[in-house]
């Protein structure tokens, strides 16, 4: 009996083990509506130049902030593909969605395209069940230069990555509308 109760545990302790090293991979969702196609004839142009992420967000691992100076970048939960990416390509789409009229690219267009960047200070998960996302984008549109700064902050619903990807992605989302609704009131 207790050669089997010893088997028992071991066999217990080994499931546990090796389900800490079940890594999962996340991606932010893509914009809900398809982008809309257009000719670069006759329309606007925005240059997505680039997305800087510091270099705790530029790791493979999703971060969480567990007090308000210490940060921890996850081992098993990382993003699919660098984060810079993800964010500039669901920025291009989101905006191609927002800008009729617009061609928004990832590359040069042209001599006449309005550049964008954005720099992202945050988009993490917080100790107190908040999303964080936050930064400052600049655009040059027409020889003038735009600046501002965002911080957004999302409750989670839900414990848990999958629950958090979500709700950065939605924050990420607000930020892209805010961009869109700015650009849409240039002349």
């Amino acid at each position: 009996m207790r050669k089997s109760a010893v088997v028992i545990i071991a066999m217990l302790l080994s499931a546990c083990s090796s389900s800490d090293d079940t890594k999962s991979y996340y991606q932010l969702p893509a914009p809900s509506q398809p982008a809309v196609q257009a000719s670069s004839e006759g329309n606007r142009q925005l240059w997505v130049e680039q997305i800087s992420v510091p270099d705790y967000l530029a790791s493979n691992g999703v971060v969480y902030q567990t007090t308000d100076v210490q940060y921890v970048i996850a081992s098993n939960n990382l993003w699919a593909s660098p984060l810079d990416q993800q964010l500039r390509t669901t920025l291009v789409a989101n905006l191609s969605n927002q800008l009729p009229g617009w061609v928004v690219a990832s590359q040069p267009l042209g001599s006449t395209q309005d550049t964008l960047s954005v720099t992202v200070t945050g988009f993490h998960g917080r100790y107190d069940g908040r999303a964080i996302v936050s930064g400052e984008w600049l655009l040059k549109h027409q020889g003038r230069v735009i600046k501002r700064p965002f911080h957004i902050e999302l409750k989670q619903q839900k414990d848990g990555y999958d629950e958090l990807v979500k709700v950065l992605a939605q924050g990420w989302q607000q930020e892209a509308s805010a961009i869109g609704r700015e650009i849409n009131s240039l002349p």
